[in-house]
């Protein structure tokens, strides 16, 4: 009995493992479905006006800083040369009231009173010889004190002169002349920064590296201030969603990469977790499926790098699949 058992279990486990490997082998591989998301820049002008020049059109791509479009900027030229003028007009007279007298007169300051020091010596030297001589009787006293008024005189001359010459080097107005003229230049250069920023307002540039997904305008519109005259797509805004199951959800972790795959995207791309769904929701419509279509899942969020971003296409669906252990690092 036994020679017939032995054969027959035997059988029985080649069988179960032969019909689990073929299960193995015939399942499919693990995806979740899921579509690329994108959020876009709408880059408006802040101030109405008519539209001159479009610089760029639909597809192309742009730098950071890169002209998109123009405006009519002759109000504004005219407001930047009028602030200017203004501004060059009130340095001006800052200028002249701070400057002292003009350099003719301090020159001219200067020379009375190296004159008149010149005097005082003279005065001086004649005053101490005649003190020296007049105990002996070759000058009278009455000379001698002559020359002390004389001498006195000279030193009032020089004081007059000196301060004749340091007014002249002071400023020629007055302190509160100076300091309205101080404040006229600050609201001069002020104004001339407010003209500044409205020009530039009416030229308006790319804020980052980006694809031009669309344009609003064409040149000859009159645009209103926050309309949409170009809209921007940047490579690090475009994102996949998908949707897991519950049960699945407990393997996945924020950081976590994934393989995204689609038509025409040739080799899967790689991208990082970045949202996880606290809460579950129905299978969106956009990928409902007999399988998924009353099922609670919970929505995922994946970024790839930006310069594989542009492959995806928003709203073209995507299959995604978790890397291997090894290749998740």
């Amino acid at each position: 009995m036994r020679r017939f058992v032995l054969p027959v279990l035997l059988l029985l486990v080649l069988g179960g493992a032969g019909f689990a490997w073929w299960r193995l082998r015939a399942a499919p591989s693990v995806y979740w479905q899921g579509y690329a998301e994108a959020d876009y820049i709408d880059v408006a002008p802040v101030l109405t006006g008519r539209l001159v020049r479009l610089v760029v059109a639909r597809g192309e791509q742009v730098a950071a800083g890169a002209p998109l479009f123009d405006q009519d900027d002759t109000n504004e030229l005219a407001a930047h040369a009028a602030a200017a003028a203004n501004l060059a007009q009130a340095q001006a007279n800052l200028a002249n009231l701070v400057a002292p007298s003009r350099p003719n007169e301090i020159a001219q300051d200067m020379g009375a009173l190296t004159e008149q020091r010149a005097a005082e010596m003279q005065a001086a030297d004649n005053l101490a010889r005649d003190e020296r001589v007049v105990a002996s009787g070759a000058v009278t006293r009455q000379k001698v004190d002559q020359e002390r008024m004389t001498l006195a005189a000279t030193q009032a001359r020089v004081a007059q002169a000196a301060a004749k010459l340091a007014l002249a080097r002071q400023p020629t107005g007055r302190s509160d002349q100076i300091a309205a003229a101080r404040a006229a230049v600050a609201a001069a250069r002020a104004t001339l920064a407010q003209a500044a920023w409205q020009l530039a307002q009416r030229h308006v540039t790319a804020p980052v590296a980006a694809v031009v997904s669309d344009t609003d305008a064409e040149a000859g519109d009159t645009v209103a201030a926050g309309a949409t005259v170009v809209q921007l797509l940047p490579p690090g805004n475009i994102r996949v969603r998908f949707f897991v199951p519950e049960p699945v959800l407990a393997g996945i972790h924020y950081g976590e990469r994934m393989a995204i795959s689609c038509d025409g995207c040739g080799a899967p791309l790689v991208a990082r977790v970045s949202f996880i769904a606290p809460q579950a929701e129905y299978t969106p419509p956009v990928i409902y499926s007999e399988q998924t279509r009353a099922t609670l899942v919970y929505m995922i969020e994946a970024r790839p790098k930006p310069a594989e971003a542009l492959r995806l296409k928003p709203g073209e669906p995507v299959e995604v699949r978790p890397l291997a252990p090894q290749a998740r690092r």
